[in-house]
């Protein structure tokens, strides 16, 4: 069958166009200048992508019923096809295809590891789910009380869960290195699940790990319920920065946005000015959203417009960036206001120069993702 190829710039876009397009950016936030997308438009859809192949070259495939048989079933018909992010298909079906990988918990650690892991459920109503890490747990005395620390993931809202192989390892090590607790937290995505759902889904684990787990033995016995902290990474970051401005008081001691994802429609410091990265950032903001909190300077996006940030409810924020991700300047930024809002808190600000967005995911074991988590756990040990 003929496939018509062609570049095409941001202007010859239509705003949906644009929208779906922008989905792309969740594994382009590496590169801030990319390389002009191409629109594929074709009667079929495109081959089957492996799930566990990452490139960061992929052509972004638009089908709409003018070109696709009215005869196909809507299960198998593709609308978006976003490789390597997810497909979706008329049916309303979304297939991810990136993110997906699973790794199973386990009681009784391996290959050296002194952490056990577990999978428990909060909400069985709305499938909200979470691992949840213990160091040392059968050598640790029943009297014992733990730090805690809710971990929310990051991707961008579409993908990522906290059975993934990347956050496993990340709060596996933390856990050991820092001797805390870990929750982390595997809330609904979008676009089945759009935005504000990942946000509730979360105000409620957090709800839930407040309240000792409802008698979840390992929280029950161990957890330290005046010494809980959050952190997250990119869109997990956002979801820590909203649960702070939510809480109590002192209920959280201190938050790490590492890689924080915020965005707004006025250039700030050395942000890109490209507007075909600012369109996409836009793009998908609003594909993860219900439509009234999906413009790009709405507050859940961009914290730096909605003059609450003296209102964190906790004593201490540790803001996290790397050098080449498209996002630093955000995070640079939320750092300098957070100090300048009045708020009575610390903040502190470490930047990972010359790398890119959750570098230490991907590389974990490079001198620079080391040094992070060094960061991190003396962030927790200060306290």
């Amino acid at each position: 069958m003929e496939r018509k190829l062609r570049k095409i710039n941001n202007k010859d876009l239509s705003k949906s166009q644009k929208d779906m397009l922008s989905l792309a950016l969740v594994s382009r936030w590496t590169n801030p200048n990319p390389n002009p997308i191409k629109l594929l438009t074709t009667t079929q859809s495109s081959p089957q992508q492996n799930p566990n192949k990452r490139s960061l070259s992929f052509l972004p495939n638009l089908s709409s019923s003018s070109l696709t048989s009215a005869s196909m079933d809507p299960d198998t018909e593709v609308i978006i096809d976003c490789p390597p992010v997810f497909k979706r298909y008329k049916s309303g079906r979304v297939e991810r295809l990136m993110g997906t990988e699973f790794t199973p918990a386990s009681i009784h650690p391996t290959n050296g590891s002194t952490v056990s892991s577990k999978d428990i459920t909060i909400n069985p109503e709305t499938s909200i789910t979470a691992r949840l890490f213990f160091p040392n747990l059968f050598t640790t005395p029943p009297s014992t009380k733990l730090p805690i620390l809710v971990y929310f993931h990051g991707g961008a809202f579409f993908v990522g869960s906290a059975f993934n192989p990347s956050y496993h390892n990340f709060l596996t090590s933390l856990v050991s290195k820092a001797n805390i607790m870990a929750v982390s937290i595997n809330y609904r995505l979008a676009p089945e699940h759009p935005l504000p759902t990942a946000y509730d889904d979360s105000w409620e684990a957090m709800q839930w790990v407040l309240r000792g787990g409802d008698g979840e033995p390992w929280l029950a016995e161990h957890g330290d319920l005046k010494s809980v902290f959050m952190a997250g990474d990119s869109a997990g970051a956002n979801i820590v920065h909203q649960m702070a401005l939510r809480l109590n008081r002192n209920e959280v001691l201190g938050m790490v946005l590492i890689h924080p994802y915020f965005w707004g429609s006025e250039v700030i410091g050395e942000e890109t000015r490209d507007p075909t990265t600012r369109s996409f950032m836009e793009g998908l903001w609003k594909m993860a959203c219900v439509e009234e909190i999906g413009h790009v300077d709405h507050e859940l996006y961009n914290p730096l417009m909605e003059g609450r940030l003296g209102g964190l409810k906790c004593g201490k924020v540790m803001v996290m960036v790397a050098g080449k991700d498209v996002l630093r300047e955000r995070g640079r930024v939320y750092y300098e206001k957070v100090k300048e809002s009045g708020w009575d808190g610390e903040v502190e600000l470490h930047e990972s120069e010359e790398e890119e967005h959750v570098f230490h995911l991907n590389k974990p074991e490079c001198d620079k993702a080391l040094a992070l988590l060094d960061k991190i756990v003396a962030f927790f040990n200060s306290f």
